[in-house]
């Protein structure tokens, strides 16, 4: 009977090509897989790739962008003359090659200093009518890369009319703060905190809330952790490492309102679009918003896409705040304070919309309860 058995199972594999697994068998292996294949790689996951590889272009693509050529352009620059040699002066800054200074006559240097402090301009050259020694007004602390390019291009226009310049620095960059960075870096991370808090609630509950009561529930979950995150930001950045002054609470209000601007923004775009609502809050507040918020190099030094969309996104915003905050005596606040509202009550005010008019989202764990 064992043998019996064993030709059985002899003759069997004989019939199969003598290999266990051989002949059809490799073939619907092959078949199998390539099912798994086709099963895995569904039309929806394949667009979800091809978006997250542009994403990955556009990321390059703006950072390197922004970054790779930095140069002075139309910055803002003062000019205090004697009356004879005023006109001449002005003119002969404004008209550089490359135009990297837009000039401008001022009275005094008491009103150059002062718009200076008040973010009006980005330096100023006081003339010294009496000597070949003139002085220069730089403010690093909107930015040590802007300060350095201004005193590079006045220092070359000065050689060329024979003359020298001495610079002073009236707002200086704080010494715990390389480069004027930490404004940028603290900004950055209010803006990862509020986006990825909207993103843990989509995973956990679904990219688009159930009903309006659900998305008043996550945008007052929102406003907690932003009170909670603006604060710690503020004492970690200022009292704990030093590296960047001003006033702990005016930091921690100013990263409140930043933290519930990306949250809002990203609850909003998911509520649209459901889960490709968050690569859309990845294009505009970390690729499109990062390189242009003027944190390693201000304004001035962009190139004119990125400098121009810059103040209206929340990064570039809420960086100038902050450097106000820090080394202006919040000057030159107002317009700031406006979009960073202006993103944040826009995104409550849509997610509210979209989650009562939108459908709930369905592709969540049907063990996850919705909210």
């Amino acid at each position: 009977m064992l043998l019996d058995s064993g030709d059985g199972l002899g003759g069997s594999g004989a019939a199969d090509g003598g290999v266990p697994g051989g002949g059809d068998g490799g073939g619907a292996g092959g078949g199998s897989f390539r099912a798994e294949v086709r099963d895995a790689v569904t039309p929806r996951s394949a667009l979800l790739v091809l978006g997250v590889l542009a994403l990955g272009v556009l990321f390059i693509a703006s950072y390197a962008g922004a970054f790779h050529a930095p140069k002075p352009r139309d910055v803002p620059f003062g000019v205090v003359a004697p009356a004879q040699t005023r006109a001449e002066t002005v003119a002969g800054l404004d008209g550089l090659r490359g135009s990297p200074l837009s000039a401008r006559a001022v009275a005094s240097r008491e009103a150059a200093l002062r718009q200076i402090r008040d973010r009006e301009l980005d330096g100023a050259l006081v003339v010294d009518p009496r000597g070949s020694r003139d002085l220069l007004l730089v403010a690093s602390g909107a930015g040590q890369s802007l300060a350095d390019a201004v005193r590079d291009v006045v220092a070359a226009a000065e050689r060329e009319r024979g003359r020298d310049v001495r610079t002073v620095d009236v707002a200086p960059a704080d010494p715990g703060d390389a480069r004027g960075l930490s404004a940028f870096y603290l900004v950055v991370g209010w803006c990862v905190g509020g986006y990825l808090c909207a993103a843990v609630l989509a995973v956990s509950y679904g990219a688009r809330p159930a009903d309006q009561g659900r998305a008043v529930i996550r945008l007052a979950v929102l406003v907690l952790y932003a009170i909670t995150l603006g604060v710690l930001g503020a004492v970690v950045i200022g009292p704990v490492l030093g590296a960047l002054p001003g006033s702990v609470v005016g930091l921690a209000a100013l990263g409140a309102l930043v933290v519930c601007a990306a949250g809002a923004t990203t609850f909003a775009f998911q509520a649209m679009l459901g889960v490709l609502g968050i690569g859309v809050t990845l294009l505009v507040i970390i690729i499109a918003g990062n390189p242009s918020a003027g944190g390693a190099y201000p304004y001035p030094l962009l190139p004119p896409f990125w400098r121009e969309i810059g103040p209206a996104l929340i990064p570039g915003a809420g960086t100038w705040t902050a450097r106000s905050i820090a080394y202006f005596d919040g000057r030159s606040v107002a317009g700031p304070l406006l979009v960073l509202g202006v993103w944040a009550v826009g995104g409550a005010v849509l997610t509210l919309v979209f989650a009562r008019v939108g459908p709930a989202d369905t592709g969540r764990s049907p063990t996850m309860r919705s909210s």
